[in-house]
């Protein structure tokens, strides 16, 4: 199973009043494990930035200057995530942006959903954790996730992370090497450092089997319980059986 944790930064927050995307980071797990590989451009939006988003995420106008535009990039980045599942945080608000700017070249399709399936992790936690802030720091804290280098949210550190507490919160390890500290959810359960997986036919494991001394003396025994009581279960079914 290959999937690609998403994140992005953006000019503000409405698509629909000519906002644009200006980062994109994704890292790759596959079979539930980052694979090293990732997706990561700044984009010129060829427009100004908000006061409020450049709060959030501190990348300005000047910095985007020289910056590729989309439509430069966005085969690079269909071919990273086509075909794969989206795992991103607020989904709703990500895939709206990337479909605005996909509807803006005329070679590009015209929907993620059309190329990739999506699953919107907040709803994921909100399931999991109903009444309870789901944010990703708080999700950092719960699942005990470093986020100590998120001071201002940028994209690629953001879908590193979320890969880590995404993974955790549904039920495995997240490290590359198996490194990694222990997590427990909220209701006590501790999810386990990775533990190495053997290939099937790797490991022969010995079958044992009772010698016939052995299976006349286990006979005896039933023997033994019947006389003052009904016979064993397992007798008794394996006589229907036999019947």
């Amino acid at each position: 199973m290959r999937q690609i944790v998403l994140d992005t930064e953006t000019t503000g927050l409405e698509p629909d009043l000519g906002h644009r995307v200006i980062e994109i980071g994704a890292v790759e797990v596959v079979n539930r494990r980052l694979t090293g590989r990732h997706f990561h451009k700044y984009i010129n939006p060829q427009r100004e930035i908000d006061d409020g988003a450049f709060e959030v995420h501190g990348i300005s106008q000047a910095f985007l200057a020289d910056k590729p535009v989309f439509e430069a990039v966005w085969e690079e980045f269909v071919a990273f995530v086509r075909g794969a599942e989206l795992v991103i945080h607020n989904a709703p608000f990500d895939v709206s942006f990337l479909d605005y700017e996909l509807g803006k070249v005329s070679a590009a399709p015209r929907r993620l959903e059309d190329i990739c399936a999506i699953t919107d992790s907040l709803a994921v936690a909100r399931n999991k954790h109903p009444g309870q802030k789901n944010n990703l720091d708080a999700l950092c804290r719960r699942y005990e996730v470093d986020n100590s280098q998120r001071q201002l949210h940028g994209a690629l550190l953001d879908a590193e992370i979320l890969a880590d507490v995404y993974l955790l919160m549904t039920g495995g390890q997240t490290s590359l090497f198996g490194q990694g500290s222990q997590a427990a959810d909220t209701a006590g359960a501790v999810v386990a450092e990775v533990v190495p997986q053997f290939e099937r036919g790797s490991v022969q494991l010995r079958v044992i089997t009772a010698s016939e001394e052995e299976l006349a003396a286990h006979e005896a025994f039933l023997d033994f319980l019947a006389a003052d009581h009904a016979a064993p279960l397992w007798r008794r079914s394996q006589e229907v059986l036999d019947a």
